[in-house]
Parts: structure tokens; C-alpha cells; sequence
């Protein structure tokens, strides 16, 4: 479901979805956007986070390890993906379906 920058508080209260995108031409409205998501999933219980920065030459295997691996420390965790040229690749392209298509209990992941 696409979800405008107005929107997202509001949805964001209704529930809490297991997979974000965030893009779009304004780098700030996105951050913001981004931002808005930790926050509410900090406040529902998500404590753990783990940052992948999907940069020339990333082993997509890291993004499927990352979510395959227990927490040792919180039941609830934030995988966080960025690309920062907003071009995987075909690789990447490859993995993030792979990854989509089963995505991790308890877990919400922020691309």
C-alpha cells in the first residue's frame, strides 16, 4: 500500500506493517518519513536495530543473514537497508524479492 508523507502518522498509528519503503525527491521528507517509522516501532517494543548500507559491491547475502538471525537481546527488531544511489542492481534486485517474499517474524524492515 503507498502511503504519502500526510498520510503516515496516521497509518503508522492504525499499525505497524513488517516492510517500508521510503523514496522520493526530497531527501528531507524522507529522512522525516524514515524517522517517523523507528520512532513508532521504538515505541511498540522494537529495540534492536541493525543498519546494512547497500553501497557498490554489497554482499546481498548479509541482508538475508541479518534476517535470519536471532536476537539475543530483544524479541522485536528494525532492519534497516539503505541504498544510497536507490539502485541495487540486479543482484540486489534478486535478493530484496527473495527477502520479501519471506520476511522475518517480529521484525520490521526499513528500506
Amino acid at each position: 500500500m503507498r502511503v504519502g508523507s500526510e498520510q503516515l502518522a496516521a497509518q503508522l498509528k492504525r499499525a505497524l506493517a513488517p516492510l517500508y519503503v521510503v523514496y522520493g525527491d526530497e531527501p528531507l521528507l524522507a529522512l522525516e518519513a524514515a524517522d517517523r517509522i523507528r520512532a513508532q516501532a521504538r515505541d511498540t517494543g522494537y529495540s534492536e536495530r541493525e543498519v546494512l548500507t547497500a553501497e557498490q559491491h554489497f554482499d546481498w547475502s548479509l541482508l538475508r543473514a541479518a534476517g535470519q538471525a536471532q536476537s539475543l537481546f530483544a524479541s522485536r527488531r528494525i532492519i534497516e537497508l539503505r541504498i544510497p544511489n536507490g539502485k541495487p542492481g540486479v543482484e540486489g534486485g534478486q535478493a530484496l524479492q527473495e527477502y520479501c517474499a519471506a520476511l522475518p517474524p517480529d521484525t520490521v524492515t526499513l528500506i
